[in-house]
């Protein structure tokens, strides 16, 4: 059954949609754990101004480590997609085609 479903995403192209979006979404946290802190400091900076405190929180690296693990578990889920659908040859449902050395023995012969 799976090299049924397999076959089947190879032939119609979806699996190389659905590889490309989960690529493009781990790319895309994986920028978002470089902004996410900032944004994270940028927000409570604006909070703390807002209510008069006067101490303000630092720049939080804990803020980038969820969109690492969701980039990390993306790209690692692309890549075992991937590595079924692609690196191992798909099972052909045609037969495969007529030997071609008879032919070149009787064009040789002539």
């Amino acid at each position: 059954m799976l090299e049924r479903l397999k076959n089947t995403l190879v032939e119609s192209f979806v699996s190389v949609i659905a590889l490309g979006y989960l690529f493009a979404q781990g790319i895309l946290h994986f920028a978002y754990a470089f902004t996410a802190p900032l944004a994270g400091w940028i927000s409570s900076k604006e909070y703390f101004a807002i209510t008069a405190r006067t101490t303000s929180p630092g720049y939080w690296f804990r803020d980038s480590l969820l969109e690492l693990a969701r980039s990390f578990s993306l790209l690692l889920l692309g890549y075992v997609l991937l590595r079924w659908l692609y690196f191992k040859p798909a099972k052909e449902t045609l037969e495969p085609p007529p030997d071609q050395t008879d032919d070149i023995r009787t064009a040789d012969s002539v």
